[in-house]
């Protein structure tokens, strides 16, 4: 063992802002740090170098595996690390912490079985004793000797420095706690300008996606600073970024793996780089392949690679409520798990899009939909989507297609499924109340076949803004003009819309479930502006209307999530999609329920 107790007083310059080579450290203990919106766990080190100890220290999420199977006195050699300087809001003082990116294990914690040597905690001031002179750690920005700096940047001041020779840090080890940081990221993918119109004012933005060696990272940018940085930033380059603001990433919008997102500041500089840095990837995917979406949440985005079996033509229509005319096209994707999938393009992609010959058709940030029981993609403003991509998933999916795939049966997760148009499983109401559904953070979701004992009368319909995008509650003015507060203006007419309270049973009890507009319009069987106008004409109508559905039976798939009203907790359930009953299939299903119980 002792070999091991060479160690040089490395901790000391590394939290002085120093760089060192590949430097040995011992981990002494390891503690579970709360990591925000990320499935992934995060830890907190305490690290010695033999003379001090360090306590700000983090370990990258792809090292934990080995650590924590190594255990605490684990001896490693750093190979990657950066040391990030930050504000300490408690104190005033700028502190430090090191960011282990990559570790080799040197001997494990059951080998060394101790602390070595006599270590003591590293304080501020002796930091500043020894501290070396800065040199750039792990990653570095050109030298003046190898790109000319052109001095110009598109921050919005002339006399921001250039960032072309400052310390560069990892998107992976950016978090709100810093606000002295550069990145070097190349520009993988840029929205459209996007506009917004309500009672709060008006607006526009776009994002535009980051990639570096380490990671991912989307920025975005609002009004004023779209018209300075939309043109300036072009895909496929790279850029030196500062000061921009960090905040919880929003998952509902975004596939990249990142806990945080960036938003541009008055303050931000962006800086274009003069080379092409090969260590940049040009894009940063997490494929999923397509037999696992079946088991995926409406909602969610995914990462594909596949190929263009089949393409439909070019479909031209009308929107039923606006009389715009919209264009789409189908594509069905097919990959090495023999599924296929259909993906809808609209509008400009679905006019350009060339399916001969079957290209690979790569997408990022692909977005599930679900219908009749099957899945399918679309793609949002900000879905990235190449076509026969030079990356390796591109060439080993495209020799799969050729030499075999070709010739393969697929299935189709797409198709519709008959008796279970809703991919949740089936649940009576005994076995939501018995398993808690609705309790934990997030809602959940089933099917029953069930019939209706009561639908409320009372409040059944409502007048809500004419816009398609609205469906809030006006108020009648009574001068002939309706209006919505939401959108802040008055219109001379509006539309009918259906919110209605059912209670129905299946044979282990019963449940009350709120229906809106489309679910209410399949179990009346009539729109909401002929429920409207009947009601308007007699005040009786909504009673008779409502009677003739007592006792008919639907497959109702619902959403059940507890809800807080007046400090009391309850249990809200809705129905998101009503269908009819195919009582054929139904039996079919519980035959096969029958079975499955009795083996």
């Amino acid at each position: 063992m002792s070999n091991l107790r060479i160690f040089v007083s490395l901790q000391f310059t590394i939290m002085a802002g120093g760089d060192v080579s590949n430097p040995i450290i011992q981990i002494l203990g390891m503690k579970k740090i709360q990591s925000g919106s990320s499935n992934k766990e995060r830890f907190r080190l305490v690290v010695s170098d033999g003379k001090h100890t360090v306590s700000q220290a983090m370990l990258a999420a792809q090292n934990n595996e080995q650590i924590l199977h190594a255990g605490d006195n684990t001896v490693v050699r750093v190979v990657r690390f950066i040391s990030s300087a930050f504000n300490n809001q408690n104190s005033g003082k700028e502190q430090r912490i090191l960011l282990l990116l990559e570790v080799d294990i040197v001997a494990p914690g059951n080998v060394v079985g101790r602390q070595i040597g006599s270590p003591v905690q590293l304080t501020d001031s002796k930091k500043n004793e020894s501290a070396a002179p800065k040199k750039v750690p792990q990653q570095y920005a050109p030298k003046p000797n190898e790109v000319a700096s052109t001095g110009y940047n598109y921050s919005g001041e002339n006399n921001a420095p250039s960032l072309e020779n400052q310390m560069v840090h990892p998107i992976t080890s950016l978090s709100p706690y810093q606000n002295k940081w550069i990145i070097k990221a190349r520009v993988t993918n840029k929205s459209a300008i996007r506009t917004w119109s309500n009672s709060r004012g008006e607006g526009k933005l776009f994002s535009m996606d980051l990639v570096d060696s380490s990671g991912e990272i989307r920025c975005t940018a609002f009004r004023e600073q779209v018209d300075k940085y939309y043109d300036y930033v072009q895909v496929d380059k790279i850029y030196f970024i500062s000061k921009c603001q960090l905040k919880a990433a929003n998952k509902k919008f975004s596939s990249l793996k990142n806990d945080y997102e960036m938003t541009t500041t008055s303050e931000t500089i962006i800086q274009e780089c003069q080379s092409d840095d090969t260590a940049i990837p040009t894009t940063c995917f997490n494929f999923v392949t397509i037999d696992k979406i079946s088991n995926m949440e409406e909602g969610a985005l995914v990462d594909i690679c596949a190929i263009c079996k089949n393409v439909s033509d070019v479909q031209v229509f009308q929107a039923k409520t606006t009389g715009r005319d919209l264009t789409k096209r189908d594509v069905a994707l097919v990959d090495q798990s023999n599924t296929s999938i259909n993906l809808t393009l609209w509008g400009n992609e679905a006019l350009s899009f060339d399916g001969i010959n079957n290209p690979v058709v790569v997408i990022k940030g692909a977005k599930i939909g679900e219908f009749g029981g099957g899945k399918s993609l679309s793609c949002l403003s900000s879905t990235l989507m190449k076509i026969n991509p030079d990356i390796p998933e591109s060439f080993r999916i495209r020799g799969w297609y050729d030499q075999v795939g070709c010739n393969e049966n697929v299935v189709d997760i797409s198709a519709k499924s008959g008796l279970s148009p809703f991919s949740s499983p089936w649940l009576s109401f005994k076995e939501v109340k018995d398993k808690g559904l609705g309790n934990g953070d997030k809602a959940d979701y089933y099917q029953t076949m069930a019939t209706i004992l009561l639908m409320r009368s009372e409040n059944l319909t409502y007048k809500a803004c004419p816009t398609e995008s609205c469906n809030k509650k006006v108020i009648d003015l009574e001068n002939g003009m309706f209006r919505c507060e939401k959108c802040n203006r008055e219109y001379p007419n509006f539309k009918y819309r259906l919110l209605s309270s059912i209670n129905m049973a299946d044979w282990s009890g019963n449940t009350w479930v709120s229906t809106f507009t489309s679910e209410a319009e399949t179990i009346l069987g009539m729109t909401a502006q002929e429920v409207g106008e009947q009601i308007e004409n007699n005040s009786e109508a909504a009673a008779n209307i409502v009677e003739r559905v007592n006792f008919k039976q639907f497959v109702f798939k619902c959403r059940a999530k507890m809800e807080t009203y007046n400090d009391e907790a309850r249990l809200k359930t809705i129905a998101v999609e009503v269908k009819p009953v195919h009582f054929k299939e139904y039996n079919n299903y519980l035959i096969g329920r029958i079975k499955q119980l009795m083996s």
